[in-house]
Parts: structure tokens; sequence; C-alpha cells
């Protein structure tokens, strides 16, 4: 291919380089000229354009990428028609993306203007996602070029559909793991299963000792599971722990220990009658991407799984959900003379309320925001700051006389997320930890902030502090500002649970009694705990 400027004289039939405009119209970029175009760009004042000629063995950009498109097409993947250069394969299935590597390495390396693009391999995709581009640089490559590309990237991608299993479900009990945590583990992991039309055969809840679970695999095995999922309530941390000892005194075989993805370092993998066993990591009770999503999938798809293949995964395998999760070895570098703030969170509509703001009903003879920012206040924190929404100048008129900052929320209609975020970006740059109460807890005291923060000093991974009510995690909870991007990053009408579930490592508890679940946010509940609403409220 020739490429560079040309008399207009001569320019019919090249194809022009760059958008050109005439009087009524443009040409755009790969247009093939014509003796008109060439004559109306003369009368302009024009004499020579910048064009592409294609010579004999050239290949124009469309038909190109059409025949490495069609090439590097493997099973389960259909095509768009090939435009400007590019042509798109999509998946025609929910499965595994499956891609030859070194193939498509190859091709990209034979000619610059030769490239094709991919999904990382082994992503779970749906139909009809794209999967991949094949794309021509230049308006023309060498067939020489392009058959040898052709012939590299043979069928390189392809789709592993998923296959329906049924799974049999083993999950252990011990007194500290509460049955309402195993229910969520279990619908977290139906909604796993649910694109590969998978679903949960049985579940069996046995002690956390090695004969009760080999006991429920063969169980369900029987029952007719052709796939083993294990929960056990105490994370994998040795070969011979509960979990890898139960399948082989069951008669299978752990296959594989631990894996380089983090948050999923505690899996294991095993096979037991024939049928793949997975003990899953602490992290899979969290709908959070985690390295058992990983392995998870590819089973599911009948994409081998060896044991070379999960070590190969580290490169990439820590998981941007915990981006600001601490190091193991890191430093908290804290002290006593730490800034530690507060958010209240004073901006919903009390919809449960059925009228009334309930953060402006009373209790002692102090509205429930007001009972909520003495306590703050009293601490001696760095900064306390009140976020509003609804009624904003009523609740922010409560605590106008003490030492609180008020920001208003003009969003507060989304969620209690964009209430975080707003309280987040009030805090000041210097902040180490936060602590955030919700405005309608009138039983939280000055004493029972202190202890939080206490407990946030007294150890470097006491990251997260929770206050819990008879061992049920409740309100409020201070965070270590290495977890400030991930609260600034919730979205929705949701708390920040998830993250205290991505991080058992670094949270700790404080027992504060019925004050850490007493929320105000029913006519009933107010007038159970003796308040009411003055008379003159709105």
């Amino acid at each position: 291919m020739k490429f560079g400027p040309v008399p207009l004289n001569e320019a019919a039939g090249c194809i022009l380089a760059h958008k050109t405009r005439l009087p009524g119209r443009v040409l755009k970029k790969g247009h093939v000229l014509t003796e008109q175009d060439c004559r109306e760009l003369l009368s302009t004042g024009e004499s020579s354009l910048t064009v592409a000629q294609l010579e004999v063995g050239d290949v124009g950009e469309d038909e190109a990428a059409r025949r490495l498109g069609l090439a590097a097409k493997g099973p389960g993947i259909s095509e768009d028609t090939a435009f400007t250069g590019r042509m798109n394969l999509y998946a025609d299935t929910d499965g595994i993306l499956v891609v030859n590597s070194e193939a498509v390495t190859a091709a990209n390396r034979i000619d610059p203007a030769i490239t094709f693009a991919t999904l990382p391999n082994h992503s779970k995709v749906s139909g009809d996602r794209m999967i991949a581009t094949a794309k021509i640089i230049s308006f023309a490559v060498s067939n020489v070029s392009l058959t040898r590309a052709e012939a590299a990237i043979r069928e390189a991608v392809g789709i592993a559909a998923f296959k329906p299993r049924k799974i049999g479900l083993v999950a252990t009990e011990l007194p500290h793991l509460k049955p309402v945590t195993m229910d969520k583990t279990r619908r977290v992991l139906e909604d796993r299963l649910r694109p590969s039309g998978s679903s949960i055969l049985v579940e069996k809840r046995v002690p956390h000792s090695e004969e009760p679970v080999a006991s429920a695999m063969k169980t369900l095995a029987e029952e007719g599971a052709d796939f083993l999922i294990l929960f056990g309530a105490s994370a994998v941390v040795d070969r011979y722990d509960v979990l890898p000892a139960a399948v082989e005194h069951a008669g299978g075989s752990v296959t594989h220990l631990g894996m380089p993805v983090d948050p999923g370092n505690l899996l294991m993998l095993a096979e037991f009658d024939g049928i793949p066993v997975l003990g899953a990591p602490g992290c899979a009770r969290s709908p959070k991407e985690n390295g058992f999503d990983w392995v998870l999938d590819r089973l599911l798809a009948d994409v081998a799984t060896e044991p070379d293949d999960i070590t190969a995964m580290g490169v990439g395998g820590l998981l941007m959900e915990i981006g600001t999760r601490p190091q193991p070895r890191e430093t908290k570098r804290q002290s006593a003379t730490a800034k530690i703030a507060a958010i209240i969170l004073g901006a919903g509509k009390s919809t449960r309320m059925g009228g009334p703001n309930k953060l402006l009903a009373e209790l002692d003879g102090k509205s429930l925001v007001r009972h909520v920012g003495e306590a703050a206040c009293g601490v001696g924190l760095s900064q306390t700051i009140l976020v509003t929404g609804h009624l904003a100048d009523k609740v922010g008129n409560q605590v106008a006389d003490l030492d609180i900052a008020i920001v208003h929320n003009p969003d507060f209609a989304d969620g209690m997320a964009s209430s975080i975020r707003t309280g987040m970006k009030a805090l000041a740059a210097d902040t180490q930890a936060v602590l955030i109460l919700l405005g309608d807890m009138p039983g939280i005291t000055t004493e029972d902030i202190g202890k939080l923060i206490a407990t946030y000093q007294g150890s470097d991974n006491n990251l997260i502090v929770t206050a819990t009510a008879n061992g049920k995690r409740g309100n409020p909870v201070l965070w270590d500002r290495r977890f400030f991007d991930t609260l600034n990053g919730l979205r929705g009408d949701v708390g920040a649970r998830h993250i205290i579930a991505d991080n058992p490592g670094f949270v700790a508890e404080v027992e504060l009694g019925i004050a850490a679940r007493l929320d105000l946010d029913t006519p009933q509940a107010l007038r159970e705990a003796g308040g009411s609403f003055p008379d003159d409220i709105d």
C-alpha cells in the first residue's frame, strides 16, 4: 500500500486518509474518492490530498478484518459485519471465554497493522456480549501477512457453555456461626449459580468435624448431586484441617489447597466419586467477586482446572474490590492522638414512621438526633458532621448550638450510600478514622463511643470496629481511613455491611447491649421506648 499526498487529478479511486469538508457535505476518512469528488475539491482551491493507494497483493481493511475475525472464531461465537476496518465477535451463549493466548499474541506480532483484542481469558460472559474485536489499523494489509495471521489465530477464541449442575451443599456449624449467616451464605451461593442454570439440590448442616462432613458428602452423592461445595464454619488453614481430611475420609482426594487470589486464598479443590468438590474460602459468603468465583465458573463450564491453572492466577489476582484492604503486615501507625471524626446520618424521609420525621421525635425531653449529637460531641472527636436531607432545616436546628458541622445531601432520596458519601466529602484531609452513627439511635452514649475508639486504638488490626447487641452486629461502626475510598464508592440504599463481611480479619466487635440495635423507625418502636412527637411537629 502506498500512503501520502497525490495530485487531485490523480486521486480518483484512492482512499481518503482524513476527513475533508466540501461545500454542503463531508467526505469521511476511508472514503473512496470519485472523479466528482476530485473536481469539487479542485474548485475549492485544493491541489492535492493525502490518500492510501492499494497495490497488487493488498487486502482492504474491512475484508482483512472480516478474514481475521472469522479465522479466530471458535465454538459458541458469532460475528457482526466488518466496518471501518473492524469486526467484533460476540458470545452466543452464557459461559466462560476460552482464549488461546499464545495464538492471539503470535497473530498480533506478524504486522503492527493487524490487531486482535479479547476480554481476559476465562471471563464469565453472557450471551450477546462482545468478547473480541479484529481491527486493521491501516487502510489495507498485505495478503501475505494476513494469511499468516489467519493461520496463527485459527479458532483461538471460543465459549465453553455453562452446564447446569445439581449442587450438594455441606455447611459446617460452630457456636460462633449464626444461622442467619448460614442462610445468607446459601442465598449468595444461589445467586452465583443462577447464570449457569445450576441449583442447590440439598443442603446439609453438620458439626465442624471430619466424620459428619464425610458422611454428608456420601449422602449427597447418593441423592444425585453431581457437584459438591463445602462451606466450613472455620477456614481451611492446613492440608490436614477438617475439610480436606473429610474429603479423604470419604474416599476422595484433594487436588489443590490455596490460591494466589485475594480475596480467595483459602480455597480447596478436590474430587470425590468422580465429581468436583470445592471447599469455599470465607470470602465466598460475600457476593463480591473473589477467587472462588474464578474456579467455580470454570468448573461449571467444564473448563479444565488443574493445580497449574490455579497457581497461574496470581497476576491479576489482587482484585479491585479489595483495593483499600490493608496488607497483613502493614503497620497502622495509630496513636492516642489520632484524628477521629464522626458522621451522623440524618437525611432519610422516615417512611416507616408514616409521616413525621423520626429524628424530631422526643425521648426524655430531647429529639432523637439531639441525643446522638450530644453523645458524639462528648468524646472529644476532631470533627462531628451531621448529614441532613429531608426537612434539613428542622433537623439541623436540633443541634445548632453544638459543635457540629451540618452538610446537606441533595440526593438523599437515592439512599443511605449517598449520605455516607456526602459526609465523607466533608471530612478534614488528615482524618485517620471515622465513626458513622445513625441519627435515630438515642441509646448510644458518649461512653459507648469511647469504648469503640479505645478498641480501635488498642490493636493494629482493629481497622473496623462495630458495636454489637447480644452478639449481633449493629451500629455505630468506626472505620480506619484505609476504607475511606470504599465508603466513598458505596451506591444505593445500602450501608457498608458487605465491607465488614469482606474483611473479617480486621473487624473488632464491642458489645454495647440493646443500644446498638435500638433504632426507633416505627410509631410502635417509638411508643415502646417511651418517646413521642411534640404537638407542633409537621
